[in-house]
This record gives structure tokens, sequence and C-alpha cells, in this order.
């Protein structure tokens, strides 16, 4: 469903052509580099290069701009999008929820496309779309989505604006799954959305300084703002500007404070809401052509670059003897080999890791009970003294039940953040010296870098989602028909003391399992994302030698032909190389 190549200019087919809910600009500027290098790409056979090159050149040609809305977990920035667009489109909650990039574009009407991995496009109605991009719906993408548009007429976007939806924080920037990875080039602005209560923190505050590195335009939130104070909120505001000016060594314009649920709902402080879209809008309006124009110079130098390598790499398969050809294979899987050895010895190092992050975890539950259990008999013991006599086991045993739901929620808030800053310390020097590993690969000049992904991104946190449900203990802990009989007999003061004796005993055993199943969940999350990490590290490595055998392949079959047709490919890649770099941006040819 992109554009396709035809005699050097951009047939415009897919959404421009098929899709009735976009709305047509004037072209704003012409891209026959783009289309270029898409028609390279297909004669080098890179069909995922040329793919890259059209879709780009058809963001261009409809005006598009990306403005990733990005920030930590919570704080609010599907909420914010919605209120943006003015509909309640995207899905929202009080866990982590989107689970795919999802880009907000103009149209005529309200639609919505889903995009699989095998390069089709499929409508969907509206109200289905949680199905495709939510964490609970498609927990790390199962079902294979690789992009979702929706389209709203929005005025907002009508200038070619498009708000970008990303999982988790820092997803775009630093992602765990190929789809946010494969975006990062793409963004041209970002709106960066952080919290009033509690104010920033370390992990966004090292986002945001990652953010302004690749990212020009920024637009800084404070969302929910209208959870304190003015003067809290005033006082907020001016320690995150501090901070972040401190860490980006410059002055930052002032936080935009706004409750984006309030503006949804049309209730609450508006505080900077008009601030905020103005700045939007001037942003689309003012420096739209420019983040175009910078948009289509960045694809140029990237796609220029790993077209170049890939030329290389089969010039180089062509000039080489077939022997020279076959040792040269012959090492790369070696050095696989090497490299998974490697891994091997690196998986050990992280499990020993995972291992002392279970026996921390296993400390914080102590730490928890030993804190918790007396302060919350405490508070049940006065809970039950204010109950009436009538149906007071049962009104105790609820009263149990919710403490120890309390208490574990808090605990569950705050020790997760914590869990995953642990695992991803922990796995820093895995990814480190995983990519060290892979760049000497990768740099030998045996494999060109075209065909293969960047090199892994730091980790962001736990790559599944959680399995904690909360027990009850139903069987052991509910108040059978039989007590409350023998309630009825017994003297007022050792009934109460019997329900008090029993409903401690209730919160006592809730909170020591439901704790247990707390450090469990945890230290599987833990366990199950080092392995998807070193799976991923392995896919790499794997790769890496499909690559460089599929180019001795093409090679051996161009010398099985005669040195007349070596000639021949080789002076057909010597042109390609020259129309490639005929393609730099004015200003560096």
């Amino acid at each position: 469903m992109t554009p396709t190549s035809v005699g050097g200019t951009l047939a415009k087919q897919g959404p421009v052509a098929a899709d009735p809910s976009y709305t047509r600009r004037p072209k704003p500027v012409d891209v026959p580099q783009l289309a270029t290098l898409a028609a390279l790409a297909t004669e080098l056979e890179a069909p995922r290069l040329a793919d890259e090159a059209r879709t780009a050149a058809e963001r261009i040609l409809q005006g598009r701009f990306y403005v990733a809305c990005i920030g930590q977990f919570k704080r609010g920035k599907s909420t914010l999008l919605n209120a943006l667009v003015g509909r309640p489109l995207l899905p929202i909650g009080v866990t982590p929820v989107t689970s795919v990039v999802t880009v907000l574009r103009h149209g005529e009407r309200e639609g919505v496309r889903v995009r699989f991995v095998d390069g089709g496009w499929r409508e969907v109605p509206v109200d289905l779309l949680v199905g495709y991009v939510s964490e609970q719906h498609n927990s790390e993408n199962r079902i294979g989505v690789t992009a979702v548009e929706v389209f709203v007429p929005s005025p907002l976007l009508a200038s070619g604006m498009c708000l970008v939806d990303t999982p988790g924080l820092g997803s775009v920037f630093a992602g765990n799954t190929e789809a946010t990875r494969a975006f990062v080039p793409h963004v041209d602005a970002a709106l960066v959305v952080l919290g009033a209560d509690p104010p920033i923190s370390g992990e966004e505050l090292a986002l945001v300084a990652d953010v302004a590195r690749q990212v020009p335009d920024l637009v800084f939130v404070l969302n929910k703002a209208d959870r304190l104070s003015e003067s809290d909120c005033e006082e907020a505001a001016r320690f995150t500007e501090g901070i972040l000016a401190g860490k980006l060594g410059r002055p930052v314009p002032p936080l935009l404070r706004v409750s984006a649920t309030g503006q949804l709902a049309g209730t609450g402080r508006n505080g900077d809401w008009p601030k905020l879209e103005h700045a939007l809008e001037r942003l689309a309006h003012e420096a739209g052509a420019d983040l175009l124009r910078a948009a289509e110079r960045r694809e140029i130098e990237r796609l220029m670059a790993r077209l170049l390598a890939e030329a290389e790499e089969q010039r180089l398969a062509l000039v080489s003897p077939r022997e020279a050809s076959e040792r040269r294979i012959a090492d790369l899987e070696a050095a696989l080999r090497d490299g998974e050895a490697a891994m091997g010895d690196l998986g050990y190092l992280l499990q020993a890791e995972v291992d002392r992050l279970a026996r921390r975890f296993d400390e914080d539950r102590a730490a928890f009970l030993a804190e918790s259990l007396p302060a919350a008999q405490t508070e049940l013991r006065r809970a039950i003294h204010s109950l009436p006599d009538r149906g007071l086991r049962t009104l105790a045993h609820d009263a149990a039940s919710g403490l120890a739901r309390t208490r574990l929620e808090a605990w569950v808030t705050r020790e997760t953040p914590a869990a995953e800053r642990l695992y991803r310390e922990a796995s820093e020097r895995f990814v480190k010296l995983a990519n060290d590993f892979l760049s000497r690969f990768l740099g030998s000049g045996e494999v060109g870098l075209s065909s293969l992904p960047e090199t892994l991104g730091g980790e962001q946190g736990f790559r599944v989602r959680s399995q904690l449900y909360f027990t009850e203990l139903t069987a052991l802990t509910t108040p059978s028909p039989l007590l409350s009989i023998l309630d009825r007999l017994l003297p007022a003061d050792r009934m109460r003391r019997a329900v008090a004796g029993k409903a401690a005993w209730v919160l006592d055993r809730l909170l020591t399992t439901n704790s247990s199943r707390v450090q469990f969940d945890l230290t599987d999350r833990v366990r199950e994302s080092r392995r998807k990490l070193e799976s991923e590290i392995r896919a790499r490595l794997a790769e890496a030698l499909r690559s460089a055998r599929a180019a001795l392949q093409r090679a051996q079959a161009r010398q099985a032909a005669g040195d007349e047709s070596v000639t021949t490919e080789l002076a057909r890649l010597d042109l390609i190389r020259q129309r490639l770099l005929a393609c730099r941006p004015e200003g560096e040819r």
C-alpha cells in the first residue's frame, strides 16, 4: 500500500488514492531522489530498503511530519492525544496500554487501518482499535501489527502534522520492539509528557536528554496539573525546568501545565491548554515545511549510506576468488559459533544477575511484611472496634481483605518501577558486550549493514507484562455459616475477640501469600525478559550470517556464468554506485 516507482517518478497509489479519508494537500516538496533510491534498491535486490524509500517518499509527498508523544508510563500520553484531537479514540487505562506505535493523522472522516508483517493494510472499525494497539489485547504485539493509522477530522492535523502515540518510557528512541526501533528515523518533533506528581524522575531525565540529541523541536507538557494546588504545581514546574536546563545545558521553554483528563471531559482547570494548542499550531505552520525538508534529507542520507554498503558488499563478493569467498563464509560461521559461545557466557553472567535480583526481591518482600503487618494489624483492630455486632465476622473479613489489597497495591506501585530499574542496570553490561561483538562482526567488512537492523538499544524495562493477580484465599478465609451461629451464642466481648483473632489471621495470610505472588511475578518477568533479550541477540547474529551467505550465492551464480557475466555485473554495480552518489543532498556533492 505504498507508492511504486514508475519511470523514475512515484505513482500515487496506496493511501493517497485508495483511502477516502485522506485530505489532499498541495505537494510541498518533490522527492525524485527518494524515488531513485527506491528504484536502485530494487535493482540491488534489497526489497526492505526499497519499501522504506517508497514509504518515506509517500509521507513527504503527502506533507506529513511526525510529532511523537513520549514519556514515562502513567503520564497520560494517550489521554493527552485524545484531548488534542477532541475525541476519546486511543485506549487509556491505569496499566500500560499502548503496545504498538499508533499514528493520528488527518482524515475527512474517522477511520482506522492496520498494517501487518506481510505488508498488507486492513481497515477496521474505530471501536475495535483497542484490540490491535493495547497491551492487554495484543500483548508484546503477538498478532504482528507493524503500523496503525487513525484518521480523524481534527483541525490541528489538517496541516499535515501527525501525532504519534508510543509505548512505554522512551519507546520510540530506545524501544524493545523492531516496530519502535524502525520508527526512530521518522520522528521530526517530540511532545514530551512529564508529571506534576511526582516530578521528573531519573529515567525521564535520561529520556529527554536522549530525545534532545535526535530531535531539535521539543514541546514540554506537565500533565495532571489539576491534582496539585496552584503553588505546588508552580513549584513542580520550576523544579522540573531547572533540572531539564541543567541536563540539556541550555534554557528550556516554560512547561505547559495542563490536565488532559479535564480537557477531554470539559471539566477542571484548563491551565495552559490554549498555549499547548498554540505551540503545536505554530510548529505546524511555521516549522512544518522545514521539518519536511529535514526529514527528506535525513531519509536520503540514511538510505543512500545503506545502499552504498549493499553495493559494496556485492562487489566484494564478485571480485574475491570463490575459494576466498567460501573461506570468508567459513570464518563468519566460526565467528558466529564464537558469538554463540560468547552469548552463552554472557547468558551465565546475566543469569547470575537474575538470581541476585531474585534475592533482592525476597529481601524487599521481607521488609514489606515487617513494615506492613504490624501497622495493618493495628489498623484492622481499630476498624473492627467501630463495626456493629450484626454481621461482624463478614464485615471484619472484608476489612482485612480491603486492608491487605490496599497495602499490596501500594507496594506493587513502588516495587515494580524499582524492579525494572534494577533489571535495566543488570542488563546494561550484557547489552554493551553484545553490541561490542555485533560491531566487530559487522565492522569486519564481510557483511553489509544495509540488510541488518541497528545494534541493540538499551533495555527500558521488562519485555513481558505482569501475570500478577491477587488471591483472596476464599476457601480458607470465608466465614462459615456455623461460625455465624456460634457468634450469636457467645458473649459480645468473647465474640469480638474471636472475630478479631480470625480477621488478624486472614490479614496475615493475605499479605504473606500475595506478597509472595508479587515476588514470583517480578522474578519471572526478569527471567523472561532476560531470555527474550538473549534470543534477540542470537537472532541478530544469525541474520548477519544469512546476509553474507546470500551475497556469496549471488556472486557464485555470476562467477559460474563466466568472466563476461562478472564484468557486466561489476559495471552495473559501478553505475548503481554513481547513481547513488548523485542522490546526495545539495551541498554535499
